[in-house]
């Protein structure tokens, strides 16, 4: 009998960390073939060129599809998306394969959904049904769920949601969110080695910085990321600060440009475009919090005891643990939370997010499938009000 002929499209760093664990779980299965799609960030110099990271890792990618502008503009990723959609049309065209594995919701995720969907090939989509108020990326999230026909769920919030858009209660699956097998099954670095790697100082307190643009707000990023650094400051030198780079979204570009500039003038931070999986959840396991917007503080810190600093409203709605701190994006509201966070005890915290099996269970339901184009057509399921 042939392989069910799986295919994973990744276009960042983010997405490619949760979905390796994954990826790695479908290659070493007898039943099912890998074809890997790497498209957006990971073929870009600008963004580190991660492409080269999934190779390292051992997965042989089968299609680059370039598709990212230099512009980060409304206009530059409008057009983005197009060109992934038209560069993912061929490579599916070539790979033909079974069936579509998809993570989350960024845009160049959603251009391989369109691709995917006119050409009729099944979508398995995963994390879908969270809820992020203050980001564009909760319309791509549920519109890449109507497009999907098989949903790998991190809780049972977010199966409750996807029921309620008319999707099939039997295809709907709580497998809980990847990254925690990731945390399971890697072998972090000490301080000492991660020291090394990344040439930064520990110092007394550390923080683990991430800021990603919140494209549905008034306020321009630029305002929102400055009253971060204005309340970084005032922790002074004691506190060293490792910032991870944003995405490639909406003004991100405002955001790197301000954080090589902050970086420039203080010895105590270290900025990097991309840390990879090891070096990042090393670092998070290192560090005293975790602040920023980044879902990461969500889903992966609680699994460490870290508390979370979670500013504005890019994470507004999604599930949280004990261990994450709310604030606006104001310098007083930052500082204060941060204060709150250090003194926090979060080693009881429990991550909600599921326990670390994830792949596992993702895998066995793709082997399970019958005849994936049986799901192509799709009843809507009314839920009673």
């Amino acid at each position: 009998m042939a392989k069910r002929r799986v295919c994973v499209v990744t276009g960042s760093r983010a997405e490619y960390g949760l979905l390796s664990v994954v990826m790695r779980a479908i290659q070493q299965d007898a039943d099912l073939e890998l074809q890997v799609v790497a498209t957006g960030m990971h073929l870009s110099p600008e963004f580190g060129l991660t492409w080269r990271v999934l190779e390292d890792d051992g997965f042989p990618i089968d299609a680059k599809v370039e598709m990212l502008l230099s512009s980060d503009s409304p206009v530059g990723i409008a057009k983005s998306i197009g060109l992934g959609t038209m560069g993912c049309a061929d490579a599916f065209d070539r790979l033909k394969p079974d069936i579509l594995l998809l993570l989350g919701d960024r845009f160049e995720i959603l251009a391989a959904a369109q691709a995917a969907l006119v050409a009729r090939i099944p979508i398995a989509h995963i994390a879908g049904g969270d809820t992020t108020e203050g980001a564009f990326d909760e319309a791509i999230r549920h519109s890449i769920t109507k497009m999907a026909h098989l949903h790998f769920v991190t809780n049972e919030g977010a199966a409750k949601r996807v029921r309620q858009l008319g999707e099939n209660p039997e295809q709907i699956h709580v497998v809980g969110s990847p990254g925690i097998d990731q945390i399971r099954s890697l072998k972090l670095l000490t301080r000492q080695e991660l020291a090394q790697e990344l040439c930064f100082d520990f110092k007394e307190k550390n923080l683990l910085v991430t800021f990603h643009p919140v494209t549905l707000e008034d306020i321009p990023a630029k305002q929102q990321f400055q009253e971060l650094l204005d309340a970084l400051d005032q922790l002074g030198n004691g506190t060293g600060l490792i910032f991870t780079k944003p995405n490639a979204d909406t003004d991100g570009r405002e955001i790197i440009a301000m954080i090589d500039a902050y970086v420039a003038t203080r010895p105590h931070t270290r900025a990097y475009t991309s840390l990879g999986q090891l070096r990042y959840l090393s670092a998070m396991a290192q560090v005293d919090a975790v602040v920023g917007n980044s879902s990461s503080g969500l889903y992966e810190a609680p699994s460490f005891g870290k508390p979370t600093v979670n500013i504005g409203d890019r994470q507004k709605g999604r599930l949280q643990a004990s261990s994450v701190v709310n604030c606006g994006a104001d310098a007083g509201e930052i500082l204060a939370a941060i204060g709150e966070a250090l003194h926090r005890d979060c080693s009881g915290a429990v991550n909600p997010y599921g326990d670390g099996h994830g792949a596992e269970r993702i895998v066995s339901l793709l082997k399970q499938l019958g005849d994936p184009k049986a799901l192509l057509k799709k009843h809507f399921h009314e839920v009673a009000l």
